[in-house]
């Protein structure tokens, strides 16, 4: 059962006056939030940082510009263009079904937030995809520019697996704009090296990742860096059976990083590039355990 015509045709006509504001909208957010937790890290951070600052951050902020660059060059539609190409014809679950629009918002969300989850598994336990992904992972400290630290071929795959995703929910365009920029801000609130109070995180990480739990992700220790995997809602890792509460050296002490990539040199943008076809692929997919196998 389809929704009524009045409906659907109200709901093009808003989602598509909507889109000429996507990129400002998810710019906007991106910087405010960029700018906050960069204060916030300043003013009470969570750990003492040895690495220095200058050439992580030129390095992390320019693979955001890159990234951007080549998304907008090689894919010739975003998310949210794709939900409003479903929504006039009809592709995905939510076209097949009269449910209120608020509706299709929230299960939109939290499927999308699924997805996501499932994916970043993905990325660990497929050798070749952890390639790509440990970019993100060999980053020597932990702060807000490695939330939006990530390769651009990892990028690319990330971005056509959403494309798909929206297409077979029929997501509303709404939904795939609000779900954008809370992953953009969420990514970077969970990354942050920001104090957080004990009781308070406790009850904060029901709803929401926190940098405490997400900071057990980004650990050396190869069972760590395999726990923790939401980015937005904290529900799947312990649905799941992944989730830690804290890391064994505890959050001063951890080692940050992975294994290989331990130099200065390997912050370098260009390095930071080349890493997918450098040495092996480690111990750290989900399964594998022999050292030094490629």
């Amino acid at each position: 059962m389809k929704r009524c015509g009045e409906a659907q045709a109200a709901d093009g006509k808003f989602e598509g006056a909507m889109l000429p504001y996507e990129i400002p909208i998810r710019l906007a957010a991106f910087a405010g939030v960029l700018v906050l937790m960069a204060a916030w890290e300043l003013l009470a951070p969570r750990r003492q940082q040895a690495t220095e600052r200058p050439l992580r951050w030129s390095s992390n902020l320019g693979i955001v510009v890159l990234d951007t660059v080549l998304v907008r060059i090689l894919v010739p539609t975003t998310a949210v263009g794709i939900a409003l190409l479903a929504e006039q014809r009809g592709w995905g679950l939510f076209h097949a079904f009269a449910l209120p629009a608020w509706i299709a918002v929230v299960i939109s969300l939290i499927i999308l937030d699924l997805a996501i989850y499932l994916q970043h598994v993905l990325f660990h336990a497929v050798p070749v995809l952890w390639r790509l992904h440990r970019m993100h992972h060999a980053d020597l400290a932990f702060d807000v520019t490695t939330g939006v630290r990530f390769h651009p071929v990892e990028i690319l795959i990330s971005m056509l697996i959403k494309l798909a995703v929206v297409a077979a929910l029929g997501a509303p365009a709404l939904a795939v704009v609000l779900f954008e920029v809370l992953l953009n801000a969420t990514s970077m609130f969970s990354h942050g090296n920001v104090q957080i109070p004990e009781r308070l995180d406790r009850v904060l990480r029901l709803i929401v990742v926190t940098p405490d739990m997400h900071r057990v992700h980004h650990s050396i220790e190869v069972a760590e860096t395999n726990s923790n995997f939401g980015f937005n809602l904290p529900w799947w890792d312990r649905l799941f059976g992944t989730y830690r509460a804290r890391p064994a050296a505890g959050h001063e002490a951890m080692m940050i990083g992975i294994e290989q990539f331990r130099a200065r040199s390997d912050l370098r943008l260009d390095r930071m590039l080349l890493q997918p076809f450098r040495e092996g692929v480690g111990t750290y997919p989900i399964g594998r355990r022999e050292k030094g196998r490629s």
